[in-house]
C-alpha cells in the first residue's frame, strides 16, 4: 500500500509501520521514565483514597438540639420525625430520612448533642463539584465570548467610525492586560460598586461566579473578535459584490454568504481559544470560586496527597479540553460537507 502527498515520492507500507512503531516505543519509554522516577521518590502513593473526593458515601448523624425527653417518633412522608421536649415544654423536631435508623426510643431522655438517628449520606465530592463549576463557568463564558466576539468583530470592520474605534479600543485594552488583573477588577472594583448599589436599593448582591464569567467572556470575546474579523476578511470581496448584485442587503449578504464561509475557516482557531478558556477558568479561585483547581488545592492541603490529586486534576482538564476538541472537529467536518 502506498500513499501520495503532493510531489513526494510514494511511501510504502514499511515506512508507515516503522514510524508508527517508533511512536509506540517513544510512548512506552515516556511511561517507563515516569514509572522509574516515581518509584525513586520517597512517597507513599495512596490512589485508593482519591475516589472519596469524587463521591461521598458516609454515615451522617442527627443530633439533639435540646435536652429533654423523646416524646414523638413518627413518619411524615419520606422522612422520620423525632421530637424532643425540653424542661420548659417546648418541642424540638428533628427530621431523619426515611431510610435512616432511629437510635432512640419514645420516652428516652436525650442530652444536647446526643445522636438520635443515623443515615447514609450520598452526595458529590469536592472534586466533582469543582469539575461541575469549571464546566458551568466555561460553557457560560464560551457562549458570552461568541456573542461578544461576533458583534465586536463586525463592528471592527464597520465603516462607522464610532463602532470601529470602539471595537478597536475594547480589543486593545482587553488583549493588552493580564486576565488575572481583569478578574480582580471585575470582582473587587466593579463587583463592589454594583453590589453596594443593589444593596442600597434593597436587592441582594451578585454571586462572584457571575463576575468571573463576565471577566472570562469579555477576555475571550476580544480574541474571538479578531478571529472573526480575520475570517470575514479572508473571504474574497467578490462574494459580497455578487451577493449585493443579486439584491441582498449588506446584512443579508453577511448572514447568508460571508459568515457561513468565514465560519468554516475560523473554527480551528476558535477551538484553540475555547480550550484556553477552560484552562484560564482555573484563575477564578482567586475570587473564592471553588472551581476544579481551587477544589484540588483545598483537598491537597487537608489530605497531603499532592501527586495523586494534581495528576487527577490534570486528567480532568484534559478530558474537558479533548472533548471540546472532538466536538469542534465534528462541527468542522459537518461544515465541510
Amino acid at each position: 500500500m502506498t500513499q501520495y502527498r503532493g510531489l513526494d515520492k510514494p511511501k510504502g507500507r514499511g515506512f508507515f509501520l516503522f514510524w508508527k512503531s517508533m511512536f509506540v516505543a517513544a510512548m512506552l519509554a515516556l511511561v517507563a521514565f515516569f514509572w522509574v522516577a516515581s518509584s525513586s521518590v520517597e512517597y507513599i502513593w495512596r490512589w485508593n483514597r482519591v475516589p472519596q473526593y469524587f463521591w461521598v458515601n458516609e454515615a451522617a448523624d442527627v443530633r439533639s438540639e435540646a435536652e429533654g425527653d423523646v416524646t414523638i417518633i413518627d413518619r411524615q412522608g419520606n422522612e422520620q420525625r423525632i421530637v424532643v421536649r425540653d424542661a420548659s415544654g417546648e418541642e424540638h423536631p428533628h427530621m431523619l430520612p426515611g431510610e435512616g435508623k432511629v437510635l432512640v426510643s419514645q420516652g428516652d431522655f436525650a442530652y444536647r448533642g446526643d445522636t438520635l438517628g443515623r443515615y447514609e449520606l450520598n452526595r458529590p465530592g469536592i472534586l466533582l463539584e469543582g469539575l461541575w463549576i469549571t464546566l458551568e463557568v466555561s460553557v457560560l463564558a464560551i457562549i458570552g465570548g461568541i456573542v461578544i466576539g461576533v458583534v465586536t468583530g463586525l463592528c471592527r470592520i464597520s465603516i462607522n467610525p464610532m463602532l470601529r474605534w470602539g471595537a478597536i479600543t475594547y480589543i486593545e485594552i482587553i488583549r493588552g492586560s493580564p486576565l488575572l488583573v481583569q478578574i480582580f477588577l471585575w470582582y473587587f472594583v466593579v463587583g463592589t460598586l454594583i453590589n453596594a448599589l443593589l444593596e442600597h436599593v434593597g436587592f441582594g448582591g451578585i454571586s462572584p461566579l457571575w463576575y468571573g464569567v463576565m471577566a472570562l467572556a469579555l477576555f475571550t470575546g476580544a480574541y474571538v473578535a479578531e478571529i472573526v474579523r480575520a475570517g470575514i476578511q479572508s473571504v474574497h470581496r467578490g462574494q459580497m459584490e455578487a451577493a449585493r448584485s443579486l439584491g441582498m442587503s449588506y446584512a443579508q449578504a453577511m448572514r447568508k454568504v460571508i459568515l457561513p464561509q468565514a465560519f468554516r475557516r475560523i473554527m480551528p482557531p476558535l477551538a484553540g481559544q475555547f480550550i484556553s478558556l477552560i484552562k484560564d477558568s482555573s484563575l477564578l479561585g482567586v475570587i473564592a470560586i471553588r472551581e476544579l483547581t481551587k477544589a484540588t488545592r483545598e483537598v491537597v492541603t487537608t489530605s497531603l496527597q499532592p501527586f495523586e490529586l494534581w495528576i487527577v486534576c490534570a486528567v480532568l482538564y484534559l478530558v474537558l479540553t479533548f472533548t471540546l476538541s472532538l466536538f469542534v472537529q465534528y462541527l468542522e467536518r459537518r461544515a465541510i460537507r
